[in-house]
C-alpha cells in the first residue's frame, strides 16, 4: 500500500498519515488479509500450506499473522483436498510402473505446496506396494 501511495506522487509525511488513518479505522488489517489469502488460495487454487506461507512471506506478512491465517484451513478439508488432487492427477498418468507414478504424483503435490510427509503417507496409503 505504501508503494502504491508513493506511485501517486504523495510525500512520505502524507503517506504515513494516510496509512495511520487506514490502520486506525480498520481498513488495513494484516491479520484479516492473511486469513482471506490463506482461505482463498486453499479453496480456489487448492494450494498447500507451504505455498501459502511462502506467498504471505513474499507479501511481508508477519509470522504471527501467517499462523493465524493458516488456522482458516480445516485439517480434514486439507487432507481431502490433497487426496482429490492426487487421484485426479493419477488418472492423467499412463505409466504402469507404480514407482514412477508415485514419484510424479509426489512432485506434483509438493509443487502445489503440500508437506512431503503428508504427501508420501497418503501415496503409500493410496498405492501400496
Amino acid at each position: 500500500m505504501r508503494e502504491k501511495l508513493f506511485e501517486y506522487g504523495l510525500y512520505e509525511r502524507d503517506v504515513n498519515e494516510i496509512l495511520t488513518g487506514l490502520i486506525t479505522d480498520g481498513y488495513l488489517n494484516e491479520e484479516r488479509f492473511a486469513r482471506a489469502y490463506a482461505g482463498g488460495k486453499f479453496r480456489m487454487k487448492k494450494w498447500g500450506r507451504v505455498k501459502i506461507t511462502r506467498g504471505l512471506e513474499a507479501k511481508g506478512v508477519s509470522k504471527n499473522c501467517i499462523k493465524i491465517g493458516l488456522k482458516e484451513i480445516d485439517e480434514e478439508d486439507y487432507v481431502d483436498a490433497l487426496k482429490q488432487i492426487l487421484e485426479k492427477k493419477s488418472e492423467q498418468l499412463a505409466d504402469e510402473n507404480i514407482f514412477v507414478v508415485r514419484d510424479r504424483l509426489s512432485k506434483y503435490a509438493i509443487q502445489k505446496g503440500y508437506e512431503q510427509d503428508l504427501v508420501w503417507s497418503l501415496l503409500k496409503e493410496m498405492m501400496p506396494g
